[in-house]
């Protein structure tokens, strides 16, 4: 099966790091494609090196690239892929117009992707407030529209989606490239600076109003003790604090995981089903969650799940953790680890996703 995806950046995110893992899969069941909105992201060269054709498009941030669009629209007429595959808002709009535009709109699935839930749309711009609510009137032209979670097919069917199908994917998480690795512990330690004895947690997300820096920040304030690790772009701008290690975005965060106890999601609101959670998971840390999203179906058993935009209730489940005997802790953390490698894999993930492509194939 040939499938092109469609995103709108190839930078280090969620939804992103899902796509290039997909890609990255090994086997003959399908041969993926790769069209990205954005120029010069991270990703890019890791795809390239995995042997997935990239054809970048060249939009702005603000206007799109009519010569990018007829690009892709001669990119799918010369390769018949059987699926295009949009990921996000502006790529499932561009993945419809260029489908349309090349003449195989009847002979090709067109799958379209929800990778958030409640987003507070008033804190962004008037354009994606305007892209949202063009998706949810023409919601009903893709063949399907896959969501990576409950949450987000609930919320986006509140905005007025109505596809023809509506399909639940969740995430699936390489549990090879994120796993426990008490070499890379003791080594980032050392680089950082972090006794072995501290209790560490660490938050991986960009900075967004949705992401709640601050309420991270916050938390770690009341906790002297232990040390806060924040990864992701820019969150090396954000006011110092003495217990927390700002190191913006990074593309070894799964070697960075291994030097941390438990992983932090602090997200107000605009959660699907988090990858930093579930990859934090895999690398044997104890999730502490907000209650977001697919989080608590996510966390099961394994960690803590707290209202969301509520410090007090952070921190206590934060300060429950970190007075637990180190062995207990490390307990948790494989419990956790367990749950994705059962429960959340990337060739499972696949699969779903296959399985939805051929059964809309064959209606």
């Amino acid at each position: 099966m040939k499938v092109l995806h469609v995103i709108t950046t190839l930078n280090r995110g969620g939804a992103e790091t899902m796509l290039a893992g997909l890609c990255r899969l090994p086997g003959d069941r399908v041969k993926p494609a790769v069209a990205v909105l954005l120029p010069k992201g991270l990703l890019v060269e890791e795809l390239h090196a995995a042997g997935v054709e990239v054809l970048e498009l060249g939009f702005g941030r603000r206007l799109p690239n009519p010569f990018g669009l007829l690009k892709l629209v001669a990119w799918i007429r010369r390769n018949r892929p059987d699926v295009v595959q949009g990921w996000m808002y502006h790529a499932d709009l561009t993945a419809l117009l260029a489908l349309w535009l090349s003449g195989r709109r009847n002979r090709t699935v067109l799958a379209w992707g929800i990778r958030c839930s409640d987003m507070d749309l008033a804190r962004y711009s008037a354009v994606l407030r305007g892209v949202v609510r063009l998706c949810a009137r023409l919601s009903r032209l893709p063949d399907v529209v896959i969501a990576n979670s409950e949450a987000g097919r609930r919320v986006h069917a509140a905005l007025g989606y109505r596809p023809r199908h509506f399909a639940v994917v969740h995430n699936g998480i390489d549990a090879d490239r994120f796993s426990p690795d008490p070499a890379a512990r003791a080594a980032v330690r050392a680089e950082l600076g972090i006794p072995d004895d501290s209790v560490v947690f660490i938050h991986v997300a960009r900075v967004d109003p949705m992401k709640d820096h601050a309420g991270f920040l916050d938390a770690m304030a009341r906790l002297p003790d232990a040390v806060g690790i924040m990864v992701g772009r820019d969150t090396e701008t954000l006011p110092p604090q003495d217990n927390v290690i700002a190191l913006g975005q990074r593309s070894d965060i799964a070697r960075l995981l291994n030097c941390a106890d438990a992983v932090v999601s602090s997200s107000a609101y605009g959660e699907g089903f988090s990858n930093a959670i579930a990859e934090g998971m895999a690398s044997g840390l104890t999730p502490i969650a907000t209650d977001v999203g697919d989080a608590r179906m996510l966390v099961g058993a394994t960690g803590y799940v707290v209202p969301p935009s509520n410090v007090e209730d952070i921190v206590q489940a934060m300060r429950a953790f970190a007075a637990l005997p180190a062995s207990q802790r490390e307990a948790m953390g494989s419990a956790a680890r367990d749950r994705i490698r059962t429960e959340f894999t990337l060739d499972g993930a696949a699969r779903r996703m296959e399985a939805t492509y051929h059964a809309i194939r064959t209606v």
